[in-house]
């Protein structure tokens, strides 16, 4: 009889929440569980922009340390894909930049904003056969993580409008063959949002 009355207060709890709601909750269950890719974003301010701002991105050459060789310019590639289906005036540097390169650039194209980022750190664990084969260290078999460090610095003024850290973990079901690099898109693609004020 009791678990009867568990059941209907569950039916009834449950009528009560869209689909969509039930959804994005049992996501957010299995990521912080870590069956999920999971990624973790502190700002500094809750600055928003105009969907009109015209914003370059570029990346530092700093290379992060450990056993992970990711593309050069993975972040700044990745960063673009998530900001041009928000900000139509996007572009980005071909190559990594130091800062004052990078200001100088996004002055020189009549940019609002930079977006300079470093890949901080990445660790890339053993996540296939045959990385395994290659390795032979269980101790290195795992879940990729990785930290983006950015800031958002106005153009003319030089003002930094937002400086941001995000760290990413793989989950469990995207463990076979992964890289760190690959846990980067829907980190930045969120920030993009965050800047709109669109994000949950």
């Amino acid at each position: 009889m009791r678990l009867l009355g568990v059941v209907l207060a569950m039916l009834v709890l449950s009528g009560c929440m869209k689909i969509s709601d039930m959804a994005e909750g049992t996501r957010y269950h299995l990521r912080d569980a870590g069956i999920l890719d999971h990624s973790e974003t502190r700002r500094s301010a809750s600055w928003r922009l105009q969907p009109d701002s015209f914003i370059y991105i570029a990346q530092g050459h700093f290379v992060p340390p450990g056993d992970a060789y990711p593309r050069p310019n993975v972040v700044a590639e990745e960063a673009f894909k998530g900001f041009v289906e928000y900000f139509p005036m996007v572009r980005r540097s071909a190559q990594p930049l130091g800062l004052e390169e990078a200001m100088a650039q996004a002055t020189a194209v009549g940019a609002h904003y930079l977006l300079y980022m470093r890949f901080a750190a990445a660790d890339d664990r053993i996540g296939s056969f045959d990385e395994l084969n290659d390795q032979r260290a269980l101790d290195r078999l795992g879940v990729d993580s990785s930290v983006v460090q950015l800031m958002l610095v106005e153009t003319g003024t030089r003002y930094l409008v937002d400086t941001a850290r995000i760290r990413s973990r793989g989950g469990v079901l995207g463990l076979y063959d992964n890289q760190p690099e690959e846990l980067l898109g829907p980190p930045l693609r969120d920030y993009a949002r965050r800047l709109l004020g669109t994000a949950r």
